[in-house]
């Protein structure tokens, strides 16, 4: 039962050691941020691929081929 302890101990130490570390550094929101703005810019690509596809398709649908 003591070395479980101790184990919980250190685990428990390191957590907060890393804790503390990430509290410290500044970039933390960066990734957050450029995730955002990459889905963002993903959803704008997707809506231009749409509307590029819709007019193409009633291009072809125009067309007389008889």
């Amino acid at each position: 039962m003591p070395v479980l302890l101790e184990m919980i101990r250190a685990t428990a130490g390191m957590l907060r050691a890393r804790l503390a570390a990430a509290r410290r550094a500044g970039d933390a929101g960066y990734t957050t941020e450029t995730v955002v703005v990459t889905a963002l810019l993903v959803a704008l690509a997707i809506a231009a691929i749409a509307i590029i596809v819709a007019k193409v398709l009633d291009k072809a649908n125009g067309l007389n081929l008889g």
